[in-house]
């Protein structure tokens, strides 16, 4: 399971963009509406120039005490993140993302944002296949009986 791709665990995602003169307050709304928990922001070149999560929300914007209105993503993402290729393994990812202490990947392909895996994405995949082991555990037991 380990082996499996990022791309694989990617699924039919959609990015979540937004240009650096957005504010906190978009990025929370845009989130809260899509139902992500991260925005990559991105340059006037169309290039990956950071990323906006859900922490970066609390940790930078509500805990300091920022007006979310007047406080821009520049002001306040992740410059410049780490990011993994869309081929890499999904051992790769979460290896990179617990040494450098991150919850959210912005997975490259070409050059180009395709996704954004977050560590639940992984937990949720480890999930799905404990269930799906434990059901068929249960129908070979009742097989049996």
């Amino acid at each position: 399971m380990l082996n499996r791709t990022v791309r694989d665990v990617l699924g039919g995602q959609f990015v979540v963009w937004l240009p650096p003169s957005a504010t906190a307050r978009d990025a929370a709304r845009i989130m809260s509406d899509r139902h992500v928990a991260s925005v990559v922001v991105e340059g006037d070149d169309g290039h990956l120039v950071g990323i906006f999560t859900e922490r970066d929300m609390l940790d930078r914007v509500v805990a300091p005490g920022r007006d979310a209105d007047n406080t821009t993503l520049s002001d306040v993402m992740t410059p410049h993140p780490l990011t993994i290729a869309a081929d890499s393994t999904v051992a790769h990812a979460i290896n990179e993302m617990k040494d450098c202490g991150l919850r959210h990947l912005p997975v490259m392909e070409g050059g180009a944002v395709i996704g954004v895996v977050s560590m639940r994405d992984f937990i949720s995949e480890e999930v799905a296949a404990v269930d799906h082991e434990q059901a068929n555990r249960t129908a070979v037991w009742q097989y049996l009986r």
